[in-house]
């Protein structure tokens, strides 16, 4: 795709109109000149013609013209143009003037007003002026033709022009000028936000400073802060993150490094089986806890990464449940799920939303005491829906209850071998389905209720 230049485009589209409207204005004024100089001169050639009246006579011989030589050398005289004339009766036929004069038809003259044409005389365009005679004492009409060339015509209407084109030329240059050189100001924060992007180090995301700039480039510089602050939060997480893991992988790696050592040091079989199970055990906590790592990646939001799809939350619940019992058997827990027949369509992750429910099960499986009951409901209206597992287990203090989602935290003294981040996981995904989760101990004290609440409405089937 080919980039487009910003001062490119400002200039052109601020120039662009300026040189059209030049043009326009051009052409209005050679109208405008035009008719007024015609105008002008119109009025000598009239003033011309007039005055050849003057020199019509009648005599017995009928219509005369007497005009001396003088008299048409002063008519005839003009340093820039040719002037020529003709007089015409309408019986006699031509009275005096030069023959190649045109003439118009006596049936086409108005004689109450001049008429001005343009033709051409010995291949040389002129302007004509046709002014009928009134004089009461001729009997027969006679007409009065004075022809003019168009070089003083042109010479006034090119000076006239110049006058005004000029300095609208010279001021459209001026323009230009400072628009090559304010636009090149105008767009320097850009370069120096730019120069400044390039020389940081990529370990740098601290906020860009936006002191002395437009506010049009603050506005930019606002936007690349938000995001490098957003970025700084998700390293920030991350690195946290990779600090938890190393050390939480740290402990069990390092007891299956011990029971190996201790496994090569026996000679009898029969004692080298109890540090097998510890390496056993050290490995299935391991596995875990890279299965439970694993899966919390997955689950942090990340911008555009997720695609939540329709599914039927009830048939999910229902399947989890079904997938969990012989582990609550094996437990001597009795596990149950509380609800209505009916498709529930909302739209997420099926994959996430069964690890959700595994971990809650599960937590619920580990400190649930024996021969207790475990229930899962789905409880939903047409604008909400929740799901709450239940246990009557010793349920979780009140204190500890805003830190259990943590990613590695574990209450002290807590039975299991669980490495902290089955309900950590638990939040992260209430959170990418835009889910509360809500932790509470059950009125009679014994167990703990946790509630997660779908705010998105529920999709009709």
């Amino acid at each position: 795709m080919i980039s487009k230049s910003l001062k490119n485009t400002i200039i052109v589209r601020l120039l662009v109109p300026i040189f059209c409207f030049l043009l326009i204005e051009t052409a209005l004024s050679y109208f405008v000149t035009l008719h007024y100089v015609d105008k002008t001169y119109d009025r000598w050639l009239l003033n011309s013609a007039h005055s050849l009246e003057q020199e019509i006579k009648i005599t017995d011989q009928g219509i005369s013209v007497e005009l001396s030589a003088n008299a048409l050398e002063v008519f005839s005289w003009d340093d820039l143009d040719k002037t020529y004339f003709k007089i015409v009766a309408e019986k006699q036929g031509e009275l005096a003037g030069d023959p190649a004069l045109p003439r118009l038809e006596f049936a086409e003259l108005d004689g109450s007003k001049p008429v001005f044409f343009n033709t051409l005389i010995y291949d040389e365009p002129v302007r004509v002026v046709s002014v009928r005679v009134k004089n009461q004492t001729i009997a027969e009409k006679v007409t009065i033709y004075v022809a003019e060339t168009l070089h003083k015509r042109q010479a006034m209407m090119i000076d006239i022009l110049l006058a005004d084109l000029i300095p609208q030329l010279l001021l459209t240059v001026l323009v230009s000028l400072y628009l090559f050189k304010n636009i090149k100001i105008i767009l320097l924060p850009f370069h120096k936000l730019a120069d400044q992007i390039a020389q940081r180090s990529p370990h740098d995301l601290s906020p860009m400073a936006d002191v002395h700039v437009f506010t049009e480039v603050r506005t930019l510089t606002d936007t690349i802060n938000q995001l490098l602050s957003r970025l700084a939060s998700a390293i920030a997480t991350q690195q946290r993150f990779i600090a938890n893991a190393a050390h939480q992988l740290r402990t069990p790696l390092a007891g299956l490094k011990l029971q190996a050592e201790v496994a090569q040091r026996e000679k009898n079989l029969d004692t080298m089986q109890s540090s097998l199970r510890q390496m056993q055990n050290s490995a299935d906590r391991v596995s875990h806890l890279i299965t439970q790592l694993l899966i919390l990646a997955s689950s942090e939001p990340i911008e555009g990464s997720q695609r939540l799809k329709r599914l039927d939350l009830h048939s999910l619940v229902r399947d989890v449940c079904m997938e969990w019992v012989p582990k609550a058997l094996e437990k001597q827990l009795d596990l149950s799920f509380d609800g209505s027949n009916q498709p529930v369509w909302i739209k997420g992750d099926a994959v996430l939303l069964k690890e959700l429910l595994s971990n809650l099960i599960d937590n619920a499986i580990s400190y649930g005491r024996v021969n207790g009951n475990i229930v899962v409901s789905l409880i939903y209206d047409e604008h909400h829906l929740c799901l709450l597992v239940e246990d009557d287990g010793e349920g979780i203090p009140e204190v500890e209850q805003d830190r259990i989602f943590e990613r590695f935290y574990r209450i002290q003294g807590s039975p299991g071998d669980g490495c902290g981040l089955g309900l950590a996981i638990v939040k992260e995904i209430a959170d990418l389905h835009q889910a509360k989760i809500q932790i509470s101990n059950r009125l009679d004290g014994k167990g703990t209720v946790i509630k997660v609440t779908f705010k998105n409405k529920i999709i009709n089937s």
